[in-house]
């Protein structure tokens, strides 16, 4: 029986696929993969596995944090990195692609500009897909490190208040987040200019299906009394043109100065990469903890590997 009841059929494509019981054992898995790789531990649990990794968008910390935990599992890796180098550059469509290569591996990862296309692979795929992002979509396996990231360093996931901050328009890491930190009862504070706020559409989600506290502002200051500031980058190839986010490239930032006089036992993440919204000055502070949050990529999505695909658990 797989481990942790995840959604099988589809992979993952968005967070709300999970309950707050399957989040919940999805953290507990990734902690125990975290210290499995710390001890050194043998965990080839998925060892004659393939997972294609399909990224039709720029991606570092992603796509390679996925590739580290597929091959730290035993498993092997095949995909691309850079559309041009695909069939997609001759015409073929998404749905063929996906067809095709879902042939040929266990697991298909996926990043693509057009929200909704991991949704479009998974009705075409052979295997399960996992999102990861789909334009202004969604980001699930973001948001649960980002949960993680939170559990471990604030030794729990409710009664928070949390900031978020930056380009909320098109930021689809905090689409993904917004609904898991509602889910297990947080305040959340949603700071950004007014074009560039949450879309209605993920504020009338959070009414319909969960009761926290949600907030606008479009000041910075607001987020000092904050447990949690989630930073995030203007996304300039969201925007329309160049002289349009030129009017928001440098709107918020955060340095030494200002955290100084945040709360105390604030903790700053950013999904990266940073554009200038955080000033290097506060790197080696207590509080930023955005290199260890890119960090724990690896053992959460280690987790989620083994949980969609793995025959056992072998950490239990």
């Amino acid at each position: 029986m797989n481990p942790g009841g995840l959604p099988l059929r589809r992979g993952l494509i968005s967070i709300k696929d999970l309950t707050k019981e399957q989040i919940e054992a999805v953290l507990s898995e990734s902690a125990k993969m975290l210290n499995a790789c710390q001890c050194g531990a043998d965990v080839n649990y998925l060892d004659n596995k393939i997972m294609a990794t399909l990224f039709f968008e720029p991606s570092t910390r992603t796509r390679l944090s996925f590739e580290s935990a597929m091959q730290r599992l035993g498993g092997g890796v095949i995909g691309f990195a850079d559309p041009s180098s695909s069939s997609s550059m001759k015409g073929e469509s998404l749905a063929d692609t996906v067809r095709i290569v879902s042939s040929y591996s266990d697991i298909i990862v996926l990043r693509h500009p057009m929200e909704g296309a991991a949704s479009e692979a998974s009705a075409s795929s052979l295997v399960p897909v996992i999102n990861a992002g789909d334009g202004t979509g969604e980001h699930p396996t973001q948001a649960l490190l980002d949960l993680f990231t939170i559990k471990m360093e604030k030794g729990r996931l409710g009664k928070l208040k949390v900031a978020v901050v930056g380009d909320l328009k098109n930021g689809r890491t905090v689409h993904s987040l917004a609904y898991a930190l509602a889910l297990f009862g947080n305040q959340i504070l949603f700071i950004a200019p007014k074009k560039l706020q949450v879309p209605d559409e993920v504020l009338s989600g959070l009414s319909r299906r969960y009761s926290g506290m949600v907030e606008k502002s479009e000041s910075l200051e607001s987020a000092l009394d904050a447990d949690v500031i989630y930073m995030t980058r203007m996304q300039k190839e969201r925007f329309a043109s160049p002289d349009e986010y030129g009017l928001f490239a440098n709107y918020y930032s955060i340095n030494r100065k200002f955290l100084s006089r945040a709360n105390d036992e604030v903790i700053l993440m950013h999904p990266l990469p940073r554009v200038g919204e955080i000033s290097p000055e506060v790197d080696g502070m207590k509080n930023s903890v955005y290199f260890k949050q890119a960090a724990y990529g690896v053992p959460v999505r280690m987790a989620i590997l083994n949980m969609i695909i793995g025959q056992q658990s072998g950490i239990v």
